[in-house]
C-alpha cells in the first residue's frame, strides 16, 4: 500500500490531499476536481477495477458538512482503497464516477435520495428509493427523528403457543 501510495503522490502531487490509515483501512482524500481523474487513473493504471461501495456522511456542524467515499477493491492485487471527497453544505456537489465504473450509476443515486450529494453529469438523476415527490433527504442530521407507534405487537408466547416452531 506504501507504494501505491507514493505513486499516487508522484503522480497527483497537488491533488492528494491527505492520507489517513486507520485500522488497516487506508483512505487518499482528494478534492472533487481531481476526482475523475484519480478514479480513472486509480482503474487503469492500479487495477482498482470494483466500486465495491460509495456512500455519503454528514459531518454537522463540521465544515465541509459531508463526505462522500468510494471503496474500491483490486480484485488482482487484493487490495483495497477508500477515496474520500468533502463537500460544502452550500454546494452539495461531485462529479458522477459512472464514466469509470458504471455501477455507481445506482450507488449514487441512492446518496442524492438519502443525503442530498449531487452527482454532476449523472445519467439518470432521480431518486431510488423514496418517492419522486418526497421533500428533503432522511439521513441528513438535521432531520428529527421521528417514532411512530406501531399499529401491531408481537406477543411471543402467544405465537409460541400457536406455533411451536416459530422458535429460534
Amino acid at each position: 500500500m506504501e507504494a501505491l501510495i507514493a505513486r499516487l503522490r508522484e503522480r497527483f502531487p497537488t491533488a492528494i490531499q491527505d492520507v489517513i490509515t486507520f485500522r488497516g483501512e487506508t483512505t487518499v482524500v482528494v478534492p472533487r476536481e481531481a476526482l475523475v481523474e484519480v478514479c480513472t487513473y486509480l482503474r487503469d493504471e492500479e487495477g482498482f477495477n470494483m466500486l465495491a461501495d460509495l456512500c455519503a456522511v454528514d459531518y454537522l456542524p463540521r465544515t465541509p458538512r459531508f463526505a462522500v467515499n468510494y471503496h474500491l477493491l483490486s480484485l488482482d492485487h487484493r487490495q483495497r482503497l477508500r477515496v474520500k471527497v468533502f463537500v460544502e453544505e452550500e454546494d452539495p456537489a461531485v462529479p458522477t464516477v459512472t464514466g469509470v465504473w458504471p455501477g455507481a450509476n445506482w450507488h449514487e443515486r441512492e446518496a442524492f435520495d438519502l443525503m442530498g450529494i449531487r452527482f454532476e453529469g449523472h445519467p439518470d438523476p432521480r431518486r431510488i428509493l423514496l418517492p419522486a415527490e418526497w421533500e428533503g433527504h432522511p439521513l441528513r442530521k438535521e432531520i428529527p427523528v421521528v417514532v411512530e407507534e406501531i399499529a401491531y405487537s408481537f406477543n411471543k408466547a402467544r405465537i409460541y403457543a400457536e406455533k411451536p416452531f416459530a422458535r429460534e
